[in-house]
């Protein structure tokens, strides 16, 4: 596919990281979105070609009650199947002290919470206000540490809520603190209904940097609802940002939040990036293999532009 073409020019823009690491959740967020439950051999499968593919951090799954996230049931069984897996991160998400437990059972070293930006959505996914879900994670986050895991903060809503609407940036940035004051290693920043535009991730990062919370231990997720996540991402990049996260195929939204829709597409990301001359150790010929492999696990052609157009057969 890409590799007879030579396309896109490699032409790097001034400002910008050498190199981003790309956090794959098609495989968590993505496949939790699902209707119908994924074999948990299909879902295997799917993570050992995303690793094969290059990616170093693909999420793998949530040790989330399964009456809440049933396509995400079979935490237990999955796990064990990706341990042949040698040199890729393999976080999972953990809402609680009980996920926790489950997940440090079977030996896992990166573990992920999800918190929200805004009181409407915290209630929906949570059942808690933002300050009780702060003090749910406390604990938590502590306990990891104890282990030695690596955490991730999820901070979901940062842009503008469907229940709420517009998000002041100095909400979300005392939220974020108050995450990473909890012992975060890291903080993802989520478009989670897609509304963010690249003026207002440029205000809130730097918000952010004012505030103490370094450029270097961000991410991005952005949703790709109006088609702004690969511009908001370029924002974040010359903002110094070097973490994104993406979904293979496209795949994912948030079930707690039906106007979220599919999460930015690594091939998309890949291809933009590879044509800014930015490093991600993603060979993309065998990531769109792998999605469209997906796609058709699942019934439907992908959503991603790239995998279109690098399928295109006429």
């Amino acid at each position: 596919m890409t590799g007879t073409t030579g396309l896109p020019m490699d032409v790097p823009a001034p400002g910008l990281p050498a190199r981003v690491r790309i956090h794959e959740v098609g495989a968590r967020d993505g496949l939790q979105n699902e209707s119908a439950v994924v074999p948990t051999e299909v879902k295997a499968e799917f993570i050992h070609r995303l690793a094969a593919a290059g990616l170093t951090t693909i999420e793998a799954t949530s040790f989330v009650h399964p009456k809440w996230v049933p396509q995400l049931a079979d935490a237990e069984q999955l796990f064990p199947q990706l341990s042949d897996i040698a040199g890729v991160d393999l976080p999972v998400l953990v809402p609680n002290a009980r996920g926790l437990a489950r997940a440090t059972e079977l030996g896992v070293g990166r573990v992920a919470v999800f918190g929200s930006a805004t009181e409407s959505f915290a209630k929906a996914n949570l059942n808690r206000t933002v300050d009780e879900s702060l003090a749910m994670f406390d604990p938590v986050v502590a306990q990891a540490r104890e282990h030695g895991m690596h955490v991730r903060g999820y901070l979901s809503m940062c842009f503008g809520d469907p229940w709420e609407g517009p998000v002041p940036v100095g909400q979300v940035v005392r939220v974020a603190k108050a995450l990473m004051d909890l012992g975060c290693d890291e903080l993802s920043l989520g478009d989670t209904i897609g509304v963010a535009t690249p003026g207002h991730v440029g205000a809130l990062l730097g918000a952010l940097g004012e505030a103490g919370v370094a450029t270097e231990a961000i991410g991005v997720h952005f949703h790709d609802t109006y088609g702004q996540a690969l511009a908001n991402t370029y924002a974040a990049l010359r903002c110094g940002v070097s973490t994104v996260d993406a979904s293979a195929g496209g795949l994912g939204g948030c079930p707690f939040a039906k106007s979220a829709t599919g999460n930015l597409a690594t091939e998309d990301l890949v291809w933009m990036l590879r044509g800014l001359g930015i490093q991600t150790g993603v060979d993309l010929d065998r990531l769109v293999a792998t999605s469209s492999w997906m796609a058709d696990r699942l019934g439907r052609p992908s959503p991603s532009r790239t995998v279109r157009a690098l399928t295109h057969k006429g």
